[in-house]
Parts: structure tokens; sequence; C-alpha cells
């Protein structure tokens, strides 16, 4: 008997890290897939794209929008990534020109959607999915593995050598840090670098990580979220993967959102404990429902 996979919201969010700063998170989903984009602070001097608050929340809203609208079951996701990016590339250096690949306008992607053949997941990036499946297992994936771990290294790294974040809230503010994440970010998209992200760059669609995700026990409970959240269970410890998937579909994503506020900015607000790049991540979420019907 044919099958049909389904995916259905059940909640979403998106919060920013500071007050004061646009939010450079989206979140965005249509009949067959749901996705969440993680705009990458910018590096540059200037922003270039104006009535969105930062370049990165211009190419995470360009992302979305487009996903929403070319996405579905049928479509590969490489061809319409490249085809976004091109797109993306052109409206950038039609305003800014030449710039250094440091300013170059940049975001994590996490995605999933329903075929007729099954679940899919794919991504760039540095934003995850967590799986809670209905016979109790979980799974975690990323499209960098040990991409959390990475930078809480060199965030460790920036705050032993400050004594903390900083007052700004953002270690961007130091020379030598901002100097170090420009060298980075400048070997991102490229053959010499390790980390493949959505933005300007199509062939980075070649690098897109794809993974098929069977479900266990007759359907699971999926979540999508930005490295904030993922804080969680990557640098608060205060979760596993099935327990965050089992506190969203309890509490709600707003009150995981509180919660990780609380560690931020009452528990640990210079990186002493839990070391990071900022006190506070703009933090973004989707919680799915995942069923097969008809089996």
């Amino acid at each position: 008997m044919p099958h049909t996979c389904r995916l259905t919201v059940l909640d979403a969010i998106t919060d920013a890290g500071k007050q004061g700063r646009p939010n450079e998170d989206r979140f965005g989903y249509n009949k067959d897939a749901a996705f969440v984009l993680d705009g990458a602070t910018g590096l540059g001097d200037r922003q270039f794209i104006d009535g969105y608050g930062s370049d990165a929340a211009w190419i995470a809203e360009f992302g979305t929008e487009q996903l929403k609208q070319r996405l579905d079951a049928h479509a590969d996701p490489r061809a319409i990534l490249r085809a976004i990016s091109a797109e993306a590339r052109d409206t950038f250096q039609g305003v800014a020109g030449d710039q250094p690949r440091y300013a170059w306008p940049l975001c994590s992607l996490t995605a999933l959607r329903a075929t007729p053949s099954g679940f899919q997941y794919f991504g760039l990036g540095d934003s995850c999915l967590y799986l809670l499946h209905d016979d109790g297992t979980s799974d975690f994936v990323i499209p960098i593995p040990g991409a959390y771990e990475w930078e809480q290294h060199r965030a460790a790294e920036h705050i032993a050598r400050l004594g903390g974040i900083g007052a700004s809230g953002s270690a961007n503010s130091d020379p030598l840090t901002l100097e170090d994440l420009r060298r980075g970010r400048a070997l991102q998209n490229t053959p010499d670098g390790f980390t493949w992200t959505f933005g300007i760059v199509p062939d980075a669609a070649d690098h897109l990580a794809m993974v098929d995700v069977p479900v266990s026990g007759g359907g699971a409970t999926a979540l999508l979220c930005s490295d904030g959240l993922a804080d969680l269970v990557a640098l608060y410890k205060a979760y596993d993967a099935g327990s965050l998937v089992r506190a969203a579909m309890d509490q709600g994503l707003a009150a995981l959102v509180t919660e990780l506020r609380h560690f931020e900015r009452e528990v640990d607000q210079d990186g002493l404990h839990y070391p990071r790049f900022k006190q506070s991540d703009d933090t973004t979420a989707i919680l799915l429902r995942l069923t097969v019907e008809g089996e």
C-alpha cells in the first residue's frame, strides 16, 4: 500500500539575542518542508543591504523566502540552493561591488522535508536537527560534526586572553579576535577551508549534507534549530537530544528559550564557565511531527 510522509509544525520561535541588535535568524516552512537559517554576524566594516538591520539578516531572509517558494517534495535541494545563491550573489555584488570574502553574507541552514520515499534532512553550517522517535530512541544530525566543540575551544582561548567575553557582549569587539574570525570566515566556502555555508557562493550547494531520516516506532518528533538553542545540549549540558525534544513537546519552545537566556544572562554572563563568543545568541527553532500514513 502506498504511504505518505507528512511534516506537521507543532511550534516555532525566533528570539533576538540582544536588544537593539537585529535578529539574524529566520525560519520558514511550506507543506513539504521546514527550515531554519542562522545568519552569521557580519565581520565587515559596514552594512551594504538596507532594510534588514544587517547583511546577515538579509541573506537569512532571502534564503528563507526563496525556499518557501521553491522547495517541494520533488525538487533537488542542491539545484535550488545553487540557483538561490547565484541570485543572492548578483544582488549583493550589485550593491556592494568587490568586497573581501570575510564581508560576504552567509548563514547556516538546517532543513527537513517529506518526499515520496521518506523524510530527508539537508543542511550547511552548524545549525542542526534533534530527533525523538516514538520508540524512545533519538538522533542528532549536524552538517559539520564537532562544530560546537571546536567553537567552544576557540571561544575559550579568547576568554582566557581577555578574562571574559567583553563588555560589549560580543568577542568581535576585540581586534585580535576579530582578525582571527575574519581569517576563518574568508576561508569558508573555499577549497582551502572546511566549512561550507549558504550565502553568495553557488558552489557551496555541491557540499550540502544530505541524509535520509527513517522514523522508528511509527513516527517521530523533530526539532530543527540554530546553534543558539543547541547550546542547551552542546554547551550547558542541560539536556541530551531526546530530552530536549521531549521538553519542547511538554513545555513549549518559549520555555526553552527562557531557560537558555537564564544560563546566558544570569548563570554565566562573561562566558567563564561556558565559553562562547557572544553573551546571548539569536535563537530559532521549529518543532515538527513526522508521520507515515498508509503503512
